[in-house]
């Protein structure tokens, strides 16, 4: 139960496994506190799962932790525990896990676990390297290799060729095996639904990116004379894959390894040679070679040689054996955490069949942390305190450094917290003069529980930052951690004021909002500080690392936009559950968002009908809206909430489908002659309410409730009474009607509006504002993770009654809500991992000799698995002036005017002409122009007089914030009379 044994425990427990036992007779010593989190100074020379076991458990009430006690841990004994586990649960799967326990002297144990059906995963951390080695046993079967979501594809066409909708490629490959849903007039293809026990299926033959054709027994199946009009879903159905391993003894002799870095595709070997040396030279001393003692960092240099006659086709690099060696008696939380996340992981799917495992040696080395030049042997003798494993690496003068440090954490979620605790035991900020600031506006909430460690039950509803910097004081008393509860952006520059920024040494964000990362990074490139920026997606996760004149920033490049729903699809013509699920979104936010927003800016707003004159197009719609919500629709008491409900149940599924179909019957020809309802277009069938039916009366009764809140009335009756209620109402009259629809993506068309009102008589019908002074509607946000606000139940109802018309399979609440609320669940082992990988960046960071090719940006999927380590993008070079000698610049430059005060906009424009020979011919700053060439004479007269502080603040109607004396300023330059591209201005006024 090293840290990094306390790390893969962790993860485990979090996961939500039946039960972990644990088992280590060793002491806890000085250098396990440099990564063992839930170990103290009070805990030195006892015992180590003592020390921990009762922490473990506080994870997961339900994940049993218990322990073995005994002086050695022989195979009998691993043997009686998987009796133990088997009589407690038959269909259990036992997987043994060792830690930092040379690996090449568990063969009899794993040969043992091979027998008995174990599986087995070892893992070792020693100072910059680490191995990990996997033994799923000779027939290890995968039942998902990757973990992807596999699509629902819509068919358009049956001929030759299978023919999927464009909107996607199908993504198979030859051999996939396939099903086929609503495609009832053929029934030797169709099933029921994806959910049949025993699907008919074939196999497939891929013929381009949107078409296939099918096999049946290895014979191509004849689809060409099928009399193909409309309908049907394909899905690839998952194949389990038999994937057999090797026994550690015939692995160590004939290694297979995970590379992970194209630039040192020889590393995996040399890397099993050095731990084969490092073995040995365990086994001969009885401890690791010394930190940096050149003597035994030699032998384990010759030792590796020796070795190296077994492998001659395995690379050695003397020079980093040797190097690597001289630290391996180092132990580094962020190591811990990376190999602790992949380790867990890897647990994970030798116990569940799930992602594709490691095969068979996982190797890691982060050489480019080492110092250069190195720390003496002397400055890395054990101190007998909490930092020995640090300074065996790095030394007594760099671990002051970590002392001294300043970092800001932006975020205490999942990465907040893991990047919290790697700090607290790296001893950031714990000097005199150090700190750390970790600064999130939410509070805890149950779910978070299962992947931000550092919360507990008792702490829901508290604020996560005091919460989380609460916990890592705990874990480190030598922290100076203050806590924040305000958000980074704009509005908050009064507190994350330039004095701020200027004192820091470092920004780790923990974000999950792609404007708030991109807020962050536009501070540290004007304050020219560093930005360790990362990110998860399930079992992916990437890092990119920023270093002030070295890297391109965060926002030097920007993600691909995601592909967005025509409007005619989403509203007449879906295909696919996200159509729907989007389409109750949009219902969602109009019905209880926008409309009461709307109201509350007509009571309260005495500009409201005067912007409305502005927008014709709208203005019909929204005054509509209004009279609804203050008159016709305005209910008394919850029965007439209940009836509104039920309103839009039957306007919704049934009259806006029966007048789809009118105006397109089902025998519709297009101009080119083919049917209209084809390919994409799928012809949608009115629903009856039926109070019986659980999809039904989930939309009611969340409809209802949330339309009460508006209103803030309480139920007044159950669920179950307010669905019988509804039934007893009278359904929505339909009454035929001709309208326009857009039915291309590009078609335009005017929206249909009652235009046998105007707008004057809709104002005459309401309430005056001022009769409602007293009077406001509460808008409801969105909110996915409360389960009992109804919002996340009216959307999953909404979605599926909707994908019910159209024939579309229909999904479950927790789909639904990861495709609203567009999450991918955050898994432990992968955040782990990532914020290993960044913290060793931190390392790099704070040594000011690093070149570009010294840092690492890391793109991973565990489920792969796949994890591979690139250089950062160079920051680009710009250039103006003179063509012999131009003026070159990057994102990292800027000017920098500094006249000792504030100076006039004539002034400034002088000062660079100048200085600088440029001639302006705009300045803006932030989103206000404050000057262009062009502008009134009168008005650039006046301009031109005023100090340019005071020009920006009339400008933008903001004031400067009195603890900020710099202003960012964007200036457009002509050079020698052609358009120059300049670098910012970085304006002192004060």
């Amino acid at each position: 139960m090293t840290g990094l044994g306390t790390e893969i425990a962790k993860n485990i427990i979090l996961t939500g496994v039946r039960s972990v036992t644990l088992f280590d007779e060793s002491p806890v010593g000085w250098n396990d506190l440099s990564s063992g989190f839930y170990f103290s100074k009070e805990n030195v020379g006892a015992n180590k799962v003592d020390s921990c076991i009762e922490k473990l458990q506080e994870l997961n009430k339900y994940c049993t932790v218990t322990k073995i006690s005994k002086e050695e841990l022989r195979v009998e004994d691993i043997l009686d525990w998987r009796a133990a586990s088997l009589e407690q649960h038959r269909e259990s799967q036992q997987v043994v896990v060792y830690v930092d326990t040379p690996i090449s002297n568990l063969k009899s144990v794993n040969e043992t676990c091979r027998k008995s059906g174990i599986k087995f995963v070892a893992a070792e951390s020693r100072g910059l390297a680490g191995c990990i080695f996997v033994d799923d046993g000779p027939q290890h079967v995968v039942y998902d290799t990757d973990g992807e979501e596999i699509r629902t594809l819509l068919v358009v066409n049956i001929g030759k060729d299978i023919a999927v909708h464009e909107d996607e490629r199908h993504e198979l490959s030859d051999g996939d095996t396939v099903m086929f849903t609503d495609l009832a007039e053929f029934p030797e293809f169709n099933n029921a639904s994806f959910d049949v026990p025993e699907p008919v299926t074939f196999q497939v033959q891929v013929t381009g990116p949107f078409t296939f054709k099918l096999k049946k027994d290895g014979e191509l199946v004849d689809t060409s004379k099928l009399n193909y009009v409309r309908g049907g879903y394909v899905k690839r159905i998952r194949q389990p894959v038999n994937m057999p391993f090797h026994s550690l003894d015939h692995a160590i002799r004939e290694p297979e390894f995970l590379n992970l870095d194209f630039a040192k595709m020889d590393t995996p070997g040399c890397m099993h040679l050095m731990f084969l040396a490092l073995h040995e030279f365990q086994r001969i001393h009885g401890h690791l070679p010394a930190p940096h003692n050149p003597d035994h960092a030699d032998e384990v240099v010759d030792l590796a040689v020796e070795q190296h006659k077994n492998f001659p086709d395995l690379n050695l690099d003397k020079d980093l054996v040797r190097r690597l060696a001289a630290v391996s008696k180092g132990n580094l939380g962020p190591m811990a955490a990376l190999l602790g996340g992949l380790a867990a992981h890897e647990v994970l799917k030798a116990a569940s069949g799930k992602f594709t495992p490691i095969h068979q040696w996982f190797y890691y080395e982060a050489r480019e942390c080492l110092l250069s030049p190195p720390p003496t042997a002397e400055a890395c003798q054990p101190q007998e305190c909490r930092y020995d494993g640090l300074i065996a690496v790095f030394g007594k003068d760099f671990q002051e450094k970590l002392h001294n440090s300043k970092v800001f954490v932006v975020g205490a979620g999942a990465l907040g917290c893991e990047f919290l605790k790697n700090y607290a035991m790296l001893g950031v900020g714990c000097g005199d003069e150090g700190n750390v600031i970790v600064t999130d506006m939410d509070g805890i909430e149950k779910s978070n529980l299962s992947r931000q460690f550092l919360f507990r039950p008792k702490d829901i509803g508290e604020l996560k930052s005091k919460c989380a910097a609460a916990a890592v004081k705990v874990m480190n008393p030598d922290m100076n951690i203050k806590y924040l509860t305000e958000k980074v952006a704009p509005d908050t520059e009064h507190i994350f004021d330039d004095t701020f920024w200027s004192s820091l040494d470092c920004v780790t964000n923990a974000l999950d909002n792609i404007i708030a990362r991109q807020y962050v990074d536009s501070k540290c490139v004007l304050h020219r500080k560093p930005l360790l920026e990362s990110g998860t997606l399930g079992s992916k996760g990437n890092v990119q690392v920023v270093v002030p004149h070295l890297t391109e920033s965060y926002g030097s490049s920007h993600d691909p936009p995601e592909k967005s729903i025509p409007i005619c699809t989403l509203k007449n013509f879906p295909n696919a559950i996200e159509h729907t699920i989007q389409w109750a979104r949009d219902s969602f936010e109009g019905f209880f968002s926008t409309a009461p927003r709307e109201v509350n800016g007509f009571i309260h707003d005495k500009g409201f009908l005067a912007q409305l004159d502005k927008e014709p197009s709208s203005r019909i719609t929204t005054l509509q809206t209004v009279r609804s919500s203050l008159v016709t629709d305005k209910p008394s008491g919850y029965e007439d909430c209940i009836k509104w409900a039920r309103t839009k149940f039957d306007a919704m599924f049934c009259n806006e489908v029966k007048t789809l179909l009118h105006n397109f019957p089902l025998d519709t020809i297009t101009n080119s002659g083919e049917p209209f309802w084809s390919g994409a277009k799928r012809p949608p069938t009115p629903l009856v309410f039926d109070a019986n039916d659980e999809m039904h009366a989930l939309f009611v009764q969340s409809a209802a409730a949330l339309f009460a809140s508006l209103y803030s009335i309480t139920p007044s009756m159950t669920p179950e009474k307010a669905v019988q209620y509804a039934a007893s109402l009278p359904p929505l009259e339909w009454v035929p009607k001709k309208v326009k629809i857009q039915t291309e993506e590009n078609e335009k068309v005017t929206p249909s509006v009652d235009d046998s009102v105007s707008h004057e008589e809709i104002i005459a019908s309401l309430p005056t504002p001022d009769s409602l002074k007293s009077f406001k509607m509460v808008e409801v946000e969105f909110e996915k993770d409360d389960d009992t606000n109804h919002h996340m139940d009216f959307i999953t109802a909404c979605s599926n009654l909707r994908a019910r018309n159209y024939k579309i399979p229909e999904a479950d609440k927790t789909r639904t809500k990861g495709i609203a609320g567009k999450i991918i669940p955050a898994m432990v082992t992968t955040t782990a991992l990532v914020t290993g990988l960044v913290n060793l960046e931190f390392l790099k960071v704070l040594q000011t000799n690093k070149k570009l090719e010294d840092f690492n940006n890391s793109f991973l999927n565990l489920a792969i698995p796949f994890l591979i380590a690139s250089d950062p993008a160079k920051a680009t070079e710009v250039k103006y002036g003179p063509a012999d000698k131009p003026v070159t610049w990057t994102l990292w430059d800027r000017f920098e005017v500094d006249e000792g005060k504030d100076i006039t906009l004539q002034q400034f424009i002088d000062y660079f002409e100048e200085k600088h020979n440029l001639e302006i011919s705009m300045i803006s700053a932030g989103t206000s122009v404050i000057y262009t060439f062009f502008q009134k004479a009168s008005e650039k007269r006046e301009r031109l007089k005023m100090k340019l502080s005071e020009l920006v603040q009339k400008i933008s109607k903001k004031e400067i914030p009195i603890s900020t004396n710099t202003i960012s300023i964007e200036i457009c330059a002509d050079y020698d009379g052609e358009s120059a591209d300049v670098p910012s201005v970085r304006y002192k006024f004060r």
